[in-house]
């Protein structure tokens, strides 16, 4: 039997491309493309600032349109009336002529023909991986098989066909040799697999089929059937299904991911010679049938396959959209073969300059998963280690990246099998991971120091060596150490004091607060105390503080600053003695809300915070959500924990921290001397004198200086144990890790890259950047605090 290789790369380019050689930009087109093409690529899609551009490298996620693509589009529209096609007036004729020469020109594009496969539209590459499998005949006594490299869209086939009592078995790449051979084979199976890897851009051979079909020549078909998904593939590499003598039963297919839109439509291609064989559907929708009894059970199925199984209309639009993507792909790359000589050139270029990223002592910056003896596509997937080999929390780099204007992606990539693989998980690690609360696409990236994910870097037609470039400076910017002593206090591996071995307690001190900031409302504008005022602390902290949350109509999750700006925009204060809560915001009149619980009209809610179900209230008042959500363009509304709204005592002896609608502790502690080191830092990294950010930006509940003479050094505060507030002990629960909320100005709602881009060079911990304690309450007393008062560390 002739073993499966992988398919061969193109030609080797020159020695010269990693000076930017142009042999592999469309004979040096790819600026005008870019310039003439892709304009949004050249303005900042936050500050709308066109001197800083996008670094767009999440190009397997989707690709770019062309601005040609969408202008054709639009005038085709604009000039024609796109019809049902079910319907047979002449604007219907046009439209149904427009959907049978696309169909043509799509398998043209894939290098193929309407005699070899049938063009079947879906709604994306899932919907296509769905009906193939509903279509194959397998058998009881069959087996579906799918390759570790599989995406979820192909993994979730096993719940499909175990229905039908069909075996499930996950198996290897390398294993589909033996697995096929006539002797090993039992009734009629379906063994799916990608033609290209979305984690780590491994690729594997498209004649798999035919390597298979030697084994039972004279067959009308054999008893192996198999599904190719090609949706990260074809956006950068050619099918030319036409050179297999037996092709692939079905291909999988997305439009946006080769062309960037319309994102509404993929493609089954299915061989012809399979059509016979197919299994006989089940549900059938409109317009696939050719007669129909309402009280019989008699239908009669068309005889075309396309119309048999395109249930209900078409996306007739996007069709007609699909002729113009590939007619800008025509005009900008000629032929998919040279994307493909252009990526390959990116991706090896890329491979190449994060390999030599490596820290002052040699230890490499970034840990490459593959890309090392086998054809990969140009995709590729990473973590970022420190000086110590300690990974980086990816989330943490994500958000610096989204900072810098670099577009990426992290976690697993919809590819639990690749993950397992290089992150050299368990089925148990993931069910570990699971019962921890983690959940794909939170902020948790690592667990105990290993990553529970990755990042990626995916290129696209119209990447550039420029591209690279910007995103290498980032990664030596922000995580190569080019030396390793720094001015931080934090210059050597430390340890959490919640749990691990605990920092040494520097001698017992005294601060003075400077400020106490109450924040009735989660992740809208702080409020601070006036300074002659005595402020109570309850046993869920400050009192008042993160009482209420605001809620997205049908979300459990309450919405937070840093995916809605705006609410720093939100600013409340408290009047005391008339028990109210008052919000105020540009352009809007002042809201008025009680603090009385018997003064509002509650109802039970269960929001998420940080992954863990809490009690909540919702405040059943128009006047309050049409206030709110007209300041932040959302429909939302206000919830409270009417428990926060109470006075209430510490509890004595307490196993465990009561808190508010706060995300780790009961109150956040941050000191004027660490605000100061951060803004020196800016000072110096940035070759700017004088800058001053101060500590409110960020978000703490009490800020600290040196009280008298005894001054204490920035940072001094991540190794305290415990203080005392009003002769009320608190005890230090760990540093608080920081996310990139704290570059939201708090005056003007603009996302800023400082404080965070700097804090995150240079104040690390355990791979999280970090600024301020976590304080929790432990005695049974009433403290209160205000400006003034001096705290004792210990």
């Amino acid at each position: 039997m002739n073993r499966l290789v992988p398919v061969t790369p193109p030609p080797s380019p020159p020695a010269s491309y990693t000076s930017h050689s142009t042999s592999y930009d469309y004979n040096g087109r790819l600026d005008e493309i870019r310039k003439t093409e892709y304009p949004q690529l050249s303005i900042s899609q936050e500050t709308n600032q066109s001197e800083q551009q996008t670094v767009f490298l999440d190009h397997a996620g989707s690709t770019l349109c062309a601005a040609s693509h969408i202008r054709a589009f639009s005038h085709e529209l604009l000039t024609h009336i796109p019809a049902n096609p079910h319907s047979r007036h002449l604007q219907s004729q046009w439209t149904q002529r427009k959907i049978d020469h696309a169909r043509d020109r799509l398998l043209e594009f894939l290098g193929t023909s309407a005699q070899q496969y049938a063009v079947v539209f879906t709604a994306n590459a899932t919907a296509a991986i769905r009906l193939a499998a509903e279509l194959t005949p397998v058998s009881s006594n069959g087996v579906f098989c799918y390759t570790r490299e599989s995406h979820t869209s192909v993994v979730g086939l096993r719940n499909l066909v175990a229905r039908q009592d069909v075996n499930v078995k996950p198996i290897e790449f390398t294993d589909i040799e033996q697995l096929t051979l006539p002797q090993n084979t039992k009734g009629t199976s379906l063994l799916a697999y990608p033609a290209q890897c979305n984690f780590s851009g491994e690729r594997f051979p498209l004649d798999v089929a035919g390597t298979i079909a030697k084994q039972y020549a004279g067959s009308k078909h054999m008893p192996w059937w198999v599904l190719v998904d090609a949706a990260a593939y074809a956006a950068s590499s050619p099918l030319q299904l036409n050179q297999y003598k037996v092709g692939p039963d079905f291909v999988a297919l997305s439009m946006y991911k080769i062309f960037g839109a319309p994102t509404g439509l993929g493609a089954l291609l299915i061989r012809r010679s399979s059509v016979p064989f197919l299994r006989s559907k089940g549900y059938f929708g409109g317009g696939t049938v050719a007669g129909l009894a309402f009280d019989q059970q008699w239908q009669v199925y068309r005889h075309a396959i396309e119309s048999r199984l395109e249930d209900g209309t078409v996306n007739f639009q996007d069709i007609i959209s699909l002729h113009h993507a590939l007619d800008a792909h025509k005009k900008n790359y000629q032929f998919m073969s040279h994307v493909t000589a252009h990526t390959w050139v990116i991706t090896q270029y890329a491979v190449q300059k994060m390999r030599m990223l490596c820290h002052i002592n040699g230890q490499p910056v970034c840990e490459i998963y593959g890309h090392t003896g086998k054809d990969f596509g140009p995709t590729i997937s990473f973590n970022i280690k420190d000086p110590h080999a300690r990974y980086v929390g990816y989330v943490e780099v994500e958000r610096l990246a989204v900072m810098a204007g670099i577009s990426l992606r992290s976690g697993r990539f919809c590819n639990p099998g690749a993950a397992q693989k290089w992150l050299g998980l368990s089925a148990q690690d993931l069910v570990k991971q699971a019962s921890l609360g983690f959940v794909c696409g939170d902020d948790n990236d690592l667990l105990d120091g290993r990553p529970v994910g990755a990042l990626r870097v995916s290129f696209g037609a119209m990447t550039s060596i420029h591209d690279i470039d910007m995103f290498i400076a980032f990664l030596n910017r922000q995580f190569c150490n080019h030396r390793l002593s720094t001015s931080s206090a934090i210059s050597k591996p430390v340890s959490l004091p919640s749990g691990k071995a605990a920092l040494q307690s520097s001698q017992t001190c005294s601060v003075e607060v400077e400020k106490i900031v109450v924040y009735p409302i989660k992740s809208c504008h702080g409020w601070t105390v006036p300074s002659d005022t005595l402020w109570p602390i309850t046993q869920y902290g400050l009192k008042f503080d993160r009482s209420f949350v605001i809620m997205r109509e049908n979300s459990s999750i309450p919405m937070q600053q840093k995916s809605y700006p705006d609410m720093a925009l939100i600013r409340p204060r408290i009047d005391a003695e008339s028990q109210l809560l008052i919000l105020e915001a540009p352009g809007h009149m002042p809201l008025h809300v009680s603090l009385r619980p018997a003064d509002l009209l509650l109802e039970q809610i269960e929001p998420q915070i940080c992954s863990s179900r809490v009690e909540a209230v919702r405040l059943r008042s128009s006047k309050i959500s049409s206030w709110l959500s007209a300041v932040l363009s959302v429909a939302c509304y206000l919830a409270c924990e009417p428990r926060l709204l109470l006075e209430s005592k510490p509890q004595a002896n307490s196993t465990k921290s009561l808190k508010s609608f706060a995300n780790e502790a009961q109150l956040l502690l941050v000191t004027s001397e660490s605000a100061g080191q951060v803004d020196q830092w800016i000072s110096r990294d940035n070759g700017k004198q004088g800058v001053s950010i101060g500590p409110m930006q960020y978000r703490p509940n009490i800020i600290v200086k040196s009280a008298g003479a005894q001054h204490i050094r920035p940072f001094e505060e991540l190794q305290w144990k415990s203080l005392f507030i009003d002769n009320c002990k608190f005890n230090v629960a760990g540093p608080c890790q920081r996310c990139q909320m704290i570059s939201i100005d708090q005056d003007s709602a603009k996302r800023l890259k400082e404080p965070y881009a700097t804090l995150a060079r240079h104040m690390r911990v355990n791979g999280k950047v970090v600024f301020g304690i976590y304080l929790n309450i432990v005695c049974s007393s009433t403290p209160s605090i205000r400006s003034g008062n001096i705290i004792k560390i210990k």
